[in-house]
């Protein structure tokens, strides 16, 4: 079955008044009526349950941004209907610095020159800048970079979407040196809590495929800086730290990043290199996560869902 034909199903259903829905759905609900430009008089109709969103107002809302989705048939079990889906777009990316190739990571295409950077950065070296040739089939991004020690990346950084640190050999042979993250942050309890549903609001491209993992870049007070959507998530995070580099805000000693995931060692160090104080994630940080998270002073939230923080590391700064 079509997306289309699953939005006018799903459109077809009698309407469940919004008032009876949880706090989720209704900041979701206000949060897309702004997108969208409707007036407040026009909310009583929608909150009662009287009328339901067209398949174009959907359609508006869940637009993911150009590059990340690809259609592709299927047949959908029971009932045997064939149709299109819309998928996650993966392509491979190599990087080069000052030409010569250094890594392949398989990413989601968009924000490459944010990707290659950040990656750059949170391998210790010091990036200036990025370039994407204009033919972006090439899926090639060049990087004017110092501190490149080619035979080390060579030997090390060839990267998977789904594989943070697998394939890499000794721990040693892929941590990189970052002081202690000495930020004086505070961050409310209450605030915390709220960051994954914040970042799933702001996930275009996951609305449309159900396939990407995201990282978001918060104030103190849950304020969303930047949000940054890829089939691997230590690529979204590349693309937020990138981002942050090229908009001269690292280091990031003011701010939060929140996952999509869990929390792995690769995506604690990426954050340690960028000074970031506090990481939230949905899911669970791994071991070798929380012994480096200690080592380096950074605050690790994980299984943040319905109202409930675990704090892992440095709790002083998360305030009750």
């Amino acid at each position: 079955m079509s997306r289309r034909a699953v939005l006018r199903r799903r459109l077809a259903r009698p309407p469940k008044p919004l008032h009876t829905r949880s706090p989720r759905v209704l900041r979701v609900f206000v949060l897309s009526c702004l997108l969208l430009g409707l007036t407040r008089q026009e909310y009583p109709a929608l909150l009662s349950g009287d009328c339901r969103w067209d398949e174009q107002t959907v359609k508006h809302f869940a637009k993911a941004p150009p590059y990340s989705t690809s259609a592709v048939r299927a047949l959908r079990l029971p009932g045997g209907e064939e149709g299109d889906e819309l998928l996650a777009v993966e392509e491979p990316l190599e990087i080069r610095i000052g030409g010569e190739p250094v890594a392949v990571t398989m990413r989601t295409p968009g924000h490459d020159e944010e990707l290659a950077v950040g990656f750059c950065l949170t391998e210790g070296l010091t990036p200036v800048s990025a370039h994407v040739p204009d033919d972006l089939a090439a899926n090639t991004v060049d990087v004017d970079a110092g501190g490149l020690d080619s035979e080390r990346l060579r030997r090390n950084f060839y990267t998977s979407s789904s594989c943070g640190v697998c394939g890499k050999g000794a721990i040693e042979a892929v941590r990189v040196d970052a002081p202690r993250v000495e930020s004086e942050l505070r961050v409310s309890e209450a605030v915390v809590a709220s960051l994954p549903d914040r970042l799933l609001e702001a996930q275009r491209a996951f609305a449309a495929t159900g396939g990407l993992h995201a990282t978001g870049l918060f104030t103190q007070h849950g304020e969303l800086l930047c949000v940054r959507e890829d089939v691997g998530r230590h690529n979204a995070l590349d693309k937020v730290v990138g981002w942050a580099f090229l908009e001269g805000v690292l280091p990031l000693a003011e701010l939060v990043l929140c996952v999509s995931g869990r929390l792995s060692f690769e995506l604690v160090q990426k954050a340690s290199v960028a000074g970031c104080p506090a990481m939230v994630a949905v899911g669970a940080p791994s071991s070798l996560a929380v012994e480096l998270a200690r080592d380096r002073g950074i605050t690790l939230c994980g299984f943040v869902r319905e109202g409930r923080v675990t704090v892992y590391s440095e709790p002083w700064r998360i305030l009750s």
